[in-house]
């Protein structure tokens, strides 16, 4: 059993970005420049977005955190995303979710210029994605696609089940997964929480992708030998034994699913670290659209 590890992997990735940007800067080049929209104080969105402002301080991006209020309109928020739609300097830009309910969450998404959708959630670069033409794929995508490439994990002819069919994860995964190319050229199955007898299918799988969001859904007896399982699934259950007084739990009983895998990721270090490394690539990218 090989652990994929994604705390690795992200790293080896913003070191290599880094040697990048440190040309870019030796070559008076402008370096890439990615800005986040918060709306209001949830505390998980605020510490996510520091982390992403602190990777990019780690591989010489330029960063800009922009924060509104919990009482910001749906027009205040517009017009903030035009603004840096309009604003050269920046590459890219991301607007952290959920946001408030007095906002339309499909509108503002829509708003965001799909060149510096880095996120990769606008219509258009999720078309492109689907139809196989070079765009932004949206960053954990991206970041699994990474992980199975750089572990070298065979994915052609395989059968991939992915449980869960969000527009961030599962249902981009289930079209890369059977994309020409590697890693691709696998037949999906998409499950989700209507799927009838889940176990029959994915004790049939070679790899799994799970992004439900239930803790230890999937469990041993659900998976046949030597799957490849991939857990995208991140919750806090409560735990007083803990300094925090809860712990971060995956979709899949690691502990015994581990024993019969050949491949898995762990939670936490498996797929969430890569999702941050994976936009600082989107936004490499970005620049590169810009210039």
């Amino acid at each position: 059993m090989t652990i994929l590890d994604g705390k690795k992997i992200s790293n080896d990735i913003k070191n290599e970005i880094a040697e990048q940007v440190k040309k870019m800067k030796e070559n008076g080049e402008k370096v890439p420049h990615l800005a986040a929209i918060i709306v209001g104080n949830d505390g998980a969105s605020l510490t996510y977005v520091a982390s992403k402002v602190r990777a990019c301080e780690r591989v010489g991006f330029e960063s800009t955190m922009v924060r509104l209020s919990n009482t910001t309109s749906q027009v205040e928020l517009l017009d903030k995303i035009k603004e840096l739609n309009e604003n050269s300097d920046i590459d890219g830009f991301i607007i952290q979710l959920p946001l408030p309910k007095q906002i339309d969450t499909q509108k503002v998404l829509l708003a965001v210029n799909p060149d510096k959708d880095v996120d990769g959630f606008h219509p258009m670069n999720f078309g492109k994605m689907a139809l196989d033409m070079s765009t932004f794929i949206p960053a954990t995508p991206f970041g699994i696609l990474e992980l199975l490439d750089r572990y070298n994990v065979d994915t052609q002819g395989k059968h991939t089940v992915v449980i869960g069919r969000s527009h961030i994860v599962g249902r981009p995964m289930s079209i890369l997964m059977g994309r020409k190319g590697f890693p691709g050229n696998s037949t999906v199955t998409l499950t989700h929480s209507h799927t009838k007898n889940i176990t029959q299918i994915t004790s049939q799988a070679d790899i799994i992708i799970s992004a439900l969001g239930v803790p230890n859904f999937l469990k041993a007896e659900m998976v046949k030998d030597d799957a490849v399982i991939i857990d995208v699934g991140i919750t806090r259950v409560p735990d007083d034994t803990t300094e925090k007084g809860y712990r971060i739990t995956g979709d899949v009983d690691f502990e015994n699913v581990s024993k019969k895998a050949s491949f898995i990721t762990p939670v936490p270090g498996g797929v969430g670290p890569m999702t941050i490394a994976m936009l600082l690539k989107n936004t490499l990218l970005a620049r590169e659209r810009q210039m």
